[in-house]
C-alpha cells in the first residue's frame, strides 16, 4: 500500500474517532499507533523527538496562560472592565453589545483564550442584555462570537504555538493577527448596531453630564487594577523586559492579589478549586499537544508535505486558487478539532506549501489564526459555541441563525482580506521591524 494511501486511512480514523466523541488525546493516539503500525514509524523514536521537543519552555507559555484565564474569571477582573464599558456606552441603544464585544477583546489580551472570553462575560453581560429586551439567542451568538477575539488579540495562545512549531518570531506571529483582530471587532459592533434596531430595548435615563463623570471616574479608579494586567504583559513583551511564557506566569502570578486583596472576589478554598481545575484542563491538553507533534511529525517523516505540494501543483499553479483551497482547508479542520490541535496539526504540513507560495510565514500566522478561530464557533466540533450555550441557557435553533449571521458578515469579510491582503497582516510587525 503507498503512503498516501495509509495516510488516507489514517486520517479517516482520525475523524471517525473525533465524530464518535472519542476524548481528543485517545483521538489522536489511535492515529498514531496505526501510522506506527502499517506506516512502517517507530513509536520509539517518536517518543523521542517529542520528549526533546516538548522540554523546552516556550510550550509552557500555554498552561501558564490556562491558569491566568481561569485566575482572572475568578477575581473580578472580568466585572470590572464590564463595568467601565458600560459607563461609557451602556445608556445608548446597542450599548451592551458593544461592551460584550469590546470587553471580550480586552480579556483576550489578558488571557490568550477563547473560552476566557465567554466564561467571564457570557454571565455577566447576557441576562444583562436578555433584560433590556435583546433576544437570548442573539445576546448568546454575540458574547460567545465575540470570545474568538482572544484567539486573534495578542497575546494568543495558537499563535505562540505557531511559533514554537515553525519558528517563528512570537511577538510577529502576535501582532499578524492584531489587523484582522480588530477589524473583526469593529465589524461585530457594526452588526450588533444594525441588529438591535430590530429588538425593543429598555434604556436606563440618561444620566446628567456631573452624574456621568462621576460614575465613570470611580469605575475607572476602580478598573485600574484590571486594566493593568494587559499593560504588564503586552508591554512587558514588547517592551522586551520577559518572554511570553513569563508573561503567561506573570498573569497568573498578578491575578491572585488582585482576586484576593483588592476585589476580594476569591476566596484561598477558590484559588484552590480553580488551580485543581486547570490542572485536569492542562493536563488533558499537554497529552493531546505531545500526541498531535508525534502525529505531525510523522506526517513530515513520510514526506506528506511534498506530496501535497506535488498533487496540488499538478491541479494548479494559480496562487488564488491555491489560497482558496488552503483556507477551504483550514476552516475545515476547524470544525473538526480546536484550534490548538489544528495548528499543531496543519502548521508542519502546510508550511512548505506556502513558502513555495513565496508567502512570509508571518503571513501564514494569521491565516492559520482566524481560520481556526472562526472554526471554534462553527459545528460540528464548535467547543466555543457550545461553552456559550450552557452558560446562556439558549437552544441550539436559537443560536446558530445569529451565530451565521455574524461569521458570515463579520467574519468571513476578515478571512479573506487577510488571505489576500498582506498589509492588513503584516503592517505591525514591519513596523517593530520583526519582519
Amino acid at each position: 500500500m503507498s503512503t498516501l494511501a495509509i495516510v488516507g486511512l489514517d486520517v479517516i480514523l482520525l475523524i471517525v474517532l473525533l465524530m464518535m466523541s472519542v476524548p481528543l488525546p485517545y483521538c489522536f493516539g489511535g492515529a498514531l499507533l496505526f501510522m506506527s503500525i502499517f506506516g512502517g514509524v517507530s513509536m520509539k523514536s517518536m517518543m523521542l523527538w517529542a520528549y526533546s521537543q516538548s522540554v523546552g519552555t516556550v510550550l509552557l507559555a500555554s498552561p501558564l496562560f490556562i491558569l491566568a484565564g481561569t485566575y482572572m474569571g475568578g477575581s473580578g477582573v472580568a466585572k470590572k472592565l464590564l463595568d467601565l464599558c458600560d459607563a461609557f456606552v451602556g445608556r445608548i441603544k446597542g450599548g451592551l453589545g458593544i461592551i460584550s464585544v469590546v470587553t471580550c477583546a480586552i480579556i483576550g489580551a489578558i488571557s490568550g483564550s477563547g473560552f476566557t472570553g465567554v466564561a467571564a462575560t457570557g454571565p455577566i453581560m447576557i441576562p444583562r442584555m436578555v433584560e433590556q429586551g435583546y433576544s437570548r439567542g442573539f445576546a448568546t451568538a454575540l458574547v460567545t462570537v465575540s470570545s474568538v477575539l482572544g484567539l486573534l488579540i495578542p497575546p494568543s495562545a495558537i499563535m505562540i504555538i505557531y511559533g514554537w512549531i515553525t519558528e517563528t518570531s512570537i511577538p510577529a506571529c502576535f501582532l499578524s493577527t492584531v489587523g484582522p483582530g480588530v477589524l473583526v471587532m469593529i465589524l461585530f459592533c457594526i452588526i450588533n448596531l444594525r441588529e438591535c434596531k430590530k429588538f425593543d430595548l429598555t434604556l436606563l435615563p440618561p444620566m446628567q453630564l456631573k452624574e456621568k463623570v462621576q460614575m465613570t471616574t470611580k469605575r475607572t479608579i476602580s478598573a485600574i487594577p484590571a486594566l493593568m494586567m494587559p499593560v504588564i504583559i503586552l508591554g512587558g513583551i514588547y517592551g522586551g523586559i520577559f518572554t511570553a511564557t513569563e508573561a503567561a506566569a506573570v498573569a497568573a502570578l498578578y491575578s491572585i492579589p488582585v482576586g484576593l486583596f483588592i476585589y476580594r472576589e476569591m476566596k484561598l478554598k477558590d484559588l484552590k478549586t480553580m488551580t485543581m481545575d486547570s490542572i485536569c484542563s492542562i493536563g488533558s491538553i499537554m497529552v493531546m499537544v505531545v500526541f498531535c507533534l508525534m502525529l505531525s511529525q510523522t506526517f513530515v517523516m513520510l514526506q506528506v508535505p511534498q506530496a501535497l505540494i506535488k498533487i496540488i501543483f499538478s491541479l494548479t499553479t494559480n496562487k488564488t486558487i491555491i489560497l482558496i483551497l488552503m483556507n477551504i482547508f483550514l476552516f475545515v479542520v476547524g470544525m473538526i478539532v480546536n484550534d490548538s490541535t489544528g495548528m499543531l496539526l496543519c502548521a508542519p504540513l502546510l508550511l512548505p506549501l506556502v513558502r513555495e507560495l513565496g508567502l512570509s510565514p508571518i503571513h501564514f500566522a494569521a491565516i492559520m489564526g482566524v481560520n481556526l478561530a472562526m472554526g471554534g464557533v462553527t459545528p460540528p466540533y464548535a467547543s466555543i459555541l457550545y461553552l456559550g450555550m450552557r452558560i446562556g441557557q439558549c437552544e441550539f435553533k436559537d443560536i446558530l441563525k445569529p451565530t451565521m449571521k455574524l461569521l458570515l458578515f463579520g467574519y468571513v469579510p476578515v478571512v479573506l482580506l487577510t488571505s489576500f491582503w498582506p498589509d492588513l497582516s503584516m503592517f505591525l510587525p514591519k513596523l517593530f521591524h520583526l519582519a
